[in-house]
C-alpha cells in the first residue's frame, strides 16, 4: 500500500513580498517531495497586527532600507521579475483570496493561479484588486474567472478568509509565508530548503508552542 503524501499548509496573502520571492522554489519542492499543499491565504495586515509586526511605510527607516537590499539580492538569487516599489502594493487582495477559496472548495488546481496572482503584484504590476485582473489571471491558469468571481461574492467564502485569519493569529504567526509540516513551522521563503529537508529526512518534528 503506497504511503500518503507529505501535507503542507501555506499561509500566505497575495501581497506578500516574499511569498512571490519563493513562489517557484515552493512549486519545485512540492513537485520533488510529492507533497500536497493546503492553500491558506490570509489578511496579512491583520496578522502582522496581531505579531506587533508593522506594515512596510511603518517600519523604521534602517529596517526599509535593508529591505531593499534583500530584495535585489533575492531577485538575482531566485532570478525573478520583482519591481521594488510596485504601482498597485499594497491593494486589498481579499477578493482574489475569495475566488481562490472558491476554486478550492470546487476542486480545481490553483498552483497556477496562486503564483501568477502573487507575480501580479510583485512583477507585472497589476491591480489584485481589480476583479478585470483577477478574471483574467484566473482564466490565464485554467479557471473559469467570471464563474469564480461571482462566486466570491458568497458569505461563506467570506467566512472562510476570516477563518483562516483568525487560525494563523491563534496559532501564534506573525508573517507570510508559513509553511507548517507535521505542525512544524518555517516561517520564510529562505526556509524552504529546511522544509523540503525535514519531508525527505522524516525526522520527528519540532514542536511550535
Amino acid at each position: 500500500m503506497p504511503s500518503q503524501a507529505p501535507v503542507i499548509e501555506y499561509y500566505f496573502s497575495f501581497i506578500s513580498l516574499w511569498s512571490y520571492v519563493g513562489s517557484l522554489e515552493f512549486q519545485a519542492v512540492t513537485a520533488r517531495t510529492g507533497a500536497q499543499v493546503v492553500y491558506k491565504p490570509v489578511d496579512l495586515l491583520a496578522v502582522f497586527a496581531a505579531g506587533g509586526g508593522k506594515p512596510v511605510k511603518q517600519r523604521p527607516p534602517q529596517r526599509q532600507a535593508y529591505r531593499l537590499v534583500e530584495m535585489q539580492r533575492w531577485r538575482q538569487w531566485r532570478n525573478i521579475p520583482l519591481v521594488l516599489h510596485p504601482k498597485h502594493y499594497p491593494a486589498d487582495p481579499s477578493l482574489g483570496h475569495r475566488l481562490l477559496l472558491a476554486a478550492i472548495a470546487e476542486g480545481a488546481e490553483v498552483s497556477g493561479f496562486v503564483h501568477a496572482a502573487l507575480r501580479a503584484v510583485w512583477a507585472d504590476e497589476l491591480d489584485i484588486a481589480a476583479p478585470a485582473t483577477l478574471v483574467r489571471l484566473a482564466n490565464a491558469n485554467g479557471l473559469d474567472g467570471e464563474r469564480l468571481l461571482a462566486r466570491a461574492g458568497e458569505a461563506g467564502l467570506a467566512e472562510r478568509e476570516a477563518a483562516l485569519t483568525a487560525e494563523a493569529v491563534h496559532g501564534q504567526l506573525f508573517g507570510a509565508p508559513f509553511y507548517f509540516y507535521n505542525g512544524e513551522p518555517f516561517w520564510g521563503q529562505d526556509r524552504l530548503d529546511m522544509l523540503e529537508a525535514a519531508i525527505t529526512a522524516g525526522r520527528p518534528a519540532i514542536p511550535f508552542a
